[in-house]
């Protein structure tokens, strides 16, 4: 690698260093500001003394001054320790990881299937602009795309999972997987499956557009350009024209999105795992607000602006390798 490249990707991560140091502090600050009374909420329903209540301050650390919980979330979060779940009792970090996996699975699977869907339809209606097909995909992508992703997946839930007239309900209506089933077993993995697929299928269609749209636009960019005149004058067939020269250039756009995407995998979509009680990462900070649980929130909060944070990161780094006008 030259000086120059050298230069290039220190300065982008010097620059993603900065970001995750100023989420630091604002991830601290943020949910200070939240109305509630964690130890308020904790006793609520419950016949509780003045004296416990503030044995429960003391044990939950809100007895500190601000100052003071700062410099400890500080340095539980560089050792590693995320904290104490108020709501739950147990280590941030383990419950985490614990709700990790299915909003791998949801928004992972959703994305990839939006990712691969949407740029085939991005390209082939490029290069067939005005027909049906783009008409009828463009209209399409735009109409699913201003829906809200929690009325999608309700609009799913009712005529799929309820039944709409003599349309009966075929898919579950929530959780991941069904009571006394074992989810390491191939029943389980099937029953899982079949518990995700409209969740999946309302995070692919949330996002289709994104990608659709996108890849569409870059097209049409790159559908004037001389280098596919020149190709076409050399007697190449139209289809290798689009497959080796537009749409290798078409896809530069897309990279960004895709890394973009990708880090939002992590965070997952919170309302679709409220909608359809799916046991994730989203559903876990929606349930960490009803407190408010500071250090389950704090946790979530750092785990998904740290994969933005990365996958920008490598967005940028992954761009300056394919495009060399980046480097220069």
């Amino acid at each position: 690698m030259n000086q120059l490249g050298t230069r290039y990707v220190l300065g982008k991560v010097a620059g993603s260093l900065g970001s995750l140091a100023f989420m630091l502090v604002v991830n601290f600050f943020l949910f200070r500001v939240l109305p509630g009374d964690p130890v308020r909420t904790l006793a609520r329903n419950r016949l509780v003394s003045q004296q416990q209540i503030d044995e429960l301050t003391r044990t939950l650390g809100l007895d500190q001054s601000l100052p003071q919980q700062f410099l400890t979330y500080l340095q539980n979060t560089f050792t590693g320790e995320l904290g104490l779940s108020f709501r739950y009792r147990q280590p941030v970090a383990d419950l985490i990881l614990d709700r990790l996996w299915p909003t791998l699975v949801l928004v992972g699977t959703g994305t990839l299937l939006a990712t691969m869907i949407g740029l085939w339809i991005g390209v082939r209606s490029a290069w067939n602009r005005g027909s049906r097909f783009d008409k009828v995909s463009t209209g399409s992508s735009l109409t699913v795309y201003a829906m809200p992703e929690w009325w999608l997946g309700l609009m799913l839930l009712a005529v799929f999972s309820v039944g709409v007239g003599p349309l009966p309900g075929i898919f579950p209506t929530g959780g991941l997987i069904s009571p006394g089933v074992d989810p390491t077993s191939l029943e389980g993995v099937l029953d899982q499956a079949w518990h995700l697929a409209l969740p999946v299928l309302t995070v692919t269609l949330a996002y289709l557009a994104d990608f659709s749209l996108i890849m569409r636009s870059s097209l049409l960019d790159e559908m004037g350009a001389d280098y596919l005149m020149t190709a076409r004058a050399k007697g190449l067939r139209d289809t290798r024209v689009r497959r080796e020269h537009a749409v290798p250039n078409a896809l530069l756009p897309s990279v960004t999105l895709v890394a973009l995407n990708l880090g939002f995998v992590v965070a997952g979509a919170i309302t679709i795992e409220t909608v359809f009680s799916i046991p994730g990462l989203g559903l876990l900070t929606t349930e960490a607000l009803e407190v408010p649980d500071f250090p389950l929130l704090q946790g979530t909060f750092l785990v998904f602006s740290a994969a933005v944070i990365a996958a920008n990161l490598v967005a940028n780094l992954l761009y300056a390798v394919i495009d060399p006008r980046v480097r220069s």
